[in-house]
């Protein structure tokens, strides 16, 4: 089981961008020290929520950083970037960090972000599997040119190359068989898109154990469906976001959560904007907060061990992306991602 440690750079309301950020980094810092597999970056535009805007430059930071830990993006969203400058920084990620990083992408959501980018509505509406192709081409072949509906562009060479054959007897490891690729999927739709394309998933943690088994059986059926190779389809690591607080009595790790997050998540969710005023509905920030606390692991080390062994068993992922900032304080973060390694890690074997 892989356990790692999920970093939104989440602004709390009273504190500044630059203390979330400098929270960020610390985590991460904490992470490696505490024997955690992963840390995984979420990026944001213009809102609370998260003030890394960039999660392949807060990645490359953090890879400089450390030297042990995998270090991934939860999610670089497509609509709003040019997938080849995209898959450029992830080659250069992969290379230099000696196969640390993981590149996660998402299509987002319909903000105000795809106006400022100039990429369009369209871009998130229907141009999520053009751009999620082209990615992968990049990372994959040698020459990449396009003649889509949003890109095209004649062939040129792809430099630095992430990809090479399997087999390389200068790379013994794989390295040059280019940085792993998952995709956050939140709908049939997406799933099925993932699956088709051999790629594991990232699942929010938003979801339950119960609807996480269920979409990783549809991407299973859809894989099948593709024709994915069966030992390809049993061997995909999927990723399962949630959220952690270790203390000493599980009602006080809920108290912790529930002091904090709904003001952060009233701050940061409210200040999300849509390109195009369609309505969207606002989680109670309260009873967000609460459902969380219920679905994941949230108590003592024990409980947190014995939910996660949990999670596994009922949705065959070994593969965890864990909140540990729910907190809001840097002292009280850098205990929890202690606690998780050095008293739950321990307990899953």
């Amino acid at each position: 089981m892989r356990v790692g440690a999920f970093i939104l750079a989440a602004q709390f309301p009273g504190q500044g961008q630059g203390e979330a950020l400098h929270r960020a980094v610390r985590s991460a810092e904490i992470a490696e020290q505490a024997g955690l597999h992963d840390v995984w970056l979420a990026e944001h535009h213009f809102v609370p929520y998260g003030v890394c805007p960039q999660a392949a430059t807060l990645a490359a930071l953090l890879l400089g950083r450390t030297r042990r830990i995998g270090v991934g993006t939860a999610v670089s969203v497509l609509p709003t970037q040019h997938p080849v400058a995209l898959g450029e920084q992830a080659a250069l990620l992969h290379l230099t960090s000696e196969g640390r990083f993981t590149l996660g992408v998402g299509r987002g959501g319909p903000w105000v972000d795809l106006e400022v980018f100039g990429s369009g509505l369209a871009a998130y509406d229907h141009g999520f599997p053009e751009s999620l192709d082209l990615l992968l081409r990049w990372l994959r072949e040698p020459r990449v040119g396009a003649q889509g509906e949003r890109y095209a562009f004649r062939e040129v060479a792809v430099v630095p190359r992430p990809a090479e054959a399997l087999g390389d007897p200068d790379d013994p490891d794989g390295l040059t068989a280019g940085p792993p690729v998952v995709v956050a999927c939140t709908s049939a739709e997406s799933v099925k898109l993932a699956a088709a394309r051999g790629l594991p998933m990232l699942l929010g943690m938003h979801s339950g154990d119960e609807e996480k088994a269920d979409m990783v059986a549809l991407w299973r059926s859809a894989a099948r469906e593709a024709g994915r190779d069966g030992d390809e389809i049993a061997a995909a690591e999927h990723v399962s976001a949630g959220v952690v607080q270790i203390a000493d009595d599980r009602a006080a790790a809920v108290e912790t959560l529930t002091k904090t997050m709904p003001g952060w998540l009233r701050q940061g969710l409210g200040a999300h904007v849509t390109v195009d005023g369609r309505y969207r509905r606002m989680r109670d920030p309260l009873a967000y907060t609460e459902l969380l606390c219920a679905l994941h692991p949230v108590g003592t080390p024990e409980s947190c061990a014995d939910r996660l062994a949990a999670t596994s068993e009922r949705t065959g992922i070994r593969r965890f992306a864990l909140l540990v900032e729910g907190s809001g304080d840097l002292a009280a973060t850098e205990e929890n991602v202690r606690r998780l390694g050095s008293e739950v890690l321990p307990q899953l074997g």
